[in-house]
């Protein structure tokens, strides 16, 4: 009695419309898509290292910001390097003085030695020792130089545009040359996926997969390629790597919903101004010899092709059947 009733409730005739256009229903053959989970990845993750040995004096990245090429991110003090320093520059300041003084004693061996007031050997002598604190003068300042230098890598800085990831150090933290004080990102991005094996065969380099719109912050579906495809198998999954926009706006490991094409299937597609809905029922209106009637539907996923604006109807009608839209 109960199916009864539905029937004849169901076949009610249309109310009066002005109908705008007819629909034949023919079944076509779509895309059945298979959705995995794809991870944001970096295509490549640098260190940030400590080139000298010592104590991390400040620290002026956190895990998340965007660095520069070039950019300060730590700076590391050595106080060995200080006291090496200081104990140049009083040698060069001694260093200085004897060179001066011994510059002097040889501008007055010139004097003399024109006048024979001096032997040959002398003014040899006192050239040597002139020459002496000259070159003495100029190893210590090498030194103080390289001192400097030790300082100034003391700065470690991004090695290139990106985000940081990870920075395993802290202020006060001893540090070594090579000790990574920061992880970077390189500004580059992909999405990662797993695809059993059995549909690996029909993806391809340049191909496409569909990108949740929801999880991208988008009303619609986005459309993602595929770069590389990994020819290693394992637990019977196929890596993938597909690039798409936005991407880099996610937070590296995050999980993305993702659809890529598997085998085709036939399915019945009509435009969205096909279909009504009304207290939760999904109607179309169907044209028969008798007149117009509304027949609930079931509908499917939304854009079932790739093509927007179109629903898959699961039931309710046939291929054959016209459809009118008001």
């Amino acid at each position: 009695m109960k199916v009864v009733l539905f029937s004849v409730l169901a076949l009610v005739a249309a109310p009066s419309l002005v109908w705008a256009e007819d629909l034949t229903v023919k079944f076509r053959e779509v895309d059945d898509p298979k959705a995995v989970y794809a991870t944001v990845e970096t295509v490549d993750t640098v260190a940030a290292p400590a080139r000298i040995e010592g104590t991390i004096a400040t620290l002026s990245v956190k895990e998340g910001d965007a660095v520069e090429a070039g950019q300060e991110i730590a700076l590391i003090g050595d106080e060995k390097l200080a006291l090496q320093l200081k104990s140049l520059e009083a040698q060069i300041l001694a260093q200085k003085a004897q060179s001066s003084r011994a510059y002097a004693d040889l501008k007055r061996a010139k004097e003399l030695i024109s006048s024979s007031s001096i032997s040959k050997s002398e003014m040899d002598r006192v050239q040597a020792t002139a020459t002496s604190a000259a070159n003495g003068l100029k190893a210590l300042e090498a030194q103080r130089g390289v001192i400097e230098q030790q300082m100034a890598d003391g700065i470690v800085r991004a090695p290139s545009i990106g985000r940081v990831l990870q920075v395993p150090v802290t202020v006060g933290t001893v540090v070594m040359p090579g000790q990574a004080v920061a992880m970077v990102a390189v500004e580059s991005y992909l999405l990662r996926l797993r695809v059993p094996e059995r549909h690996a065969s029909l993806l391809k380099i340049g191909g496409k997969v569909r990108v949740d719109g929801s999880e991208m912050g988008a009303e619609s579906v986005t459309d993602a390629e595929i770069s590389l495809i990994y020819p290693g198998i394992e637990n019977g999954m196929v890596t993938v790597d597909a690039t798409a926009p936005g991407i880099g706006t996610f937070y590296v490991g995050k999980r993305l919903r993702v659809w890529v094409p598997t085998t085709k299937r036939s399915a019945i597609l009509v435009p969205e101004k096909f279909v009504t809905t009304r207290s939760g029922i999904d109607y179309v209106h169907l044209k028969s010899a008798d007149g117009v009637y509304e027949v609930p539907v079931q509908r499917g996923q939304t854009d079932a092709a790739g093509q927007t604006g179109e629903i898959e109807i699961l039931s309710g009608v046939r291929d054959g059947d016209v459809l009118m839209a008001p």
